[in-house]
């Protein structure tokens, strides 16, 4: 089956993705008709569980747009269950040091080279034991992101980079400016430095450069700087947003009060 999202990244195409933080499969094949490169369901912070990713899965496997799962942490059976409902791109948060990364990468591998427990015959992944050459192709067909979201991750960035088998790292701009001191304040001017320096070094090393920014003038500043998965926007925002601006529309606040200053 092969793996569209990091051919693509390989290939040097910038991808345009989308975060997935609703945990609805409904609301996931929705945001698939747009047309995104890449779909992000979040098992970190949005609630989703293994069978809620899975059912998010089988809900945008019809589109064009390339799920990546957000595992809620870097756990070596997590994985395992992820991979074998049919996850095939992976990004896994707060990733400090390269042995944290290699540690990933193991744990994405069938032995010899790696760590996964085998049970592909009762898995999405191989069909339900469908695709006889699965056990053969499955590593090659996994990409690993990891998110570098601390000053710690960034000092030893370059060595994350050097990594066989991490194919792109994510720079996480709400943890890496808590991270800095500069919590809740992304844009500020260090924050901001530090994540087109830790782009560059990225690049540099020819892995994918990743980062999410719902500011659409900065998501085509990190394209330009040469990030090639840029996520520039979150289904939870847009509804909110949208809702809230058809209620002020119609001069109502929160909780459908009359807003203040509507005249009516």
């Amino acid at each position: 089956m092969g793996n569209p999202f990091k051919a693509a990244l390989a290939a040097g195409q910038p991808q345009i993705g989308l975060w997935l933080s609703l945990a609805e499969a409904y609301t996931a094949e929705i945001c698939a008709t747009a047309g995104f490169d890449w779909l992000l369901i979040d098992g970190e912070h949005a609630p989703n569980d293994l069978r809620s990713i899975l059912a998010q899965l089988q809900a945008v496997a019809p589109y064009r747009g390339q799920p990546v799962v957000r595992a809620v942490e870097g756990s070596t059976a997590l994985i395992k269950q992820l991979l074998d409902i049919g996850a095939r791109s992976l990004l896994i948060p707060m990733v400090d040091t390269a042995e944290q990364a290699r540690a990933m990468v193991a744990a994405t591998r069938y032995p010899p080279e790696g760590v996964r427990g085998v049970g592909s015959a009762i898995a999405r992944a191989s069909g339900f034991n469908a695709r006889t050459h699965y056990l053969d192709e499955a590593n090659d067909e996994v990409c690993l992101l990891v998110q570098a979201e601390t000053a710690a991750a960034l000092r030893n960035l370059d060595a994350i980079c050097r990594v066989d088998g991490v194919h792109g790292v994510f720079i996480g701009p709400a943890d890496l400016a808590a991270s800095m001191g500069h919590r809740g304040n992304p844009g500020h001017p260090e924050v901001q430095a530090a994540i087109e320096n830790g782009i560059a070094t990225i690049v540099a090393s020819g892995k994918a450069a990743g980062i999410l920014t719902g500011d659409a003038a900065l998501a085509r500043r990190y394209l330009a700087l040469g990030a090639r998965f840029v996520a520039v926007g979150v289904d939870v925002s847009l509804l909110a947003q949208a809702t809230r601006r058809l209620a002020a529309d119609f001069g109502l606040g929160a909780n459908g009060r009359p807003g203040q200053g509507s005249g009516y």
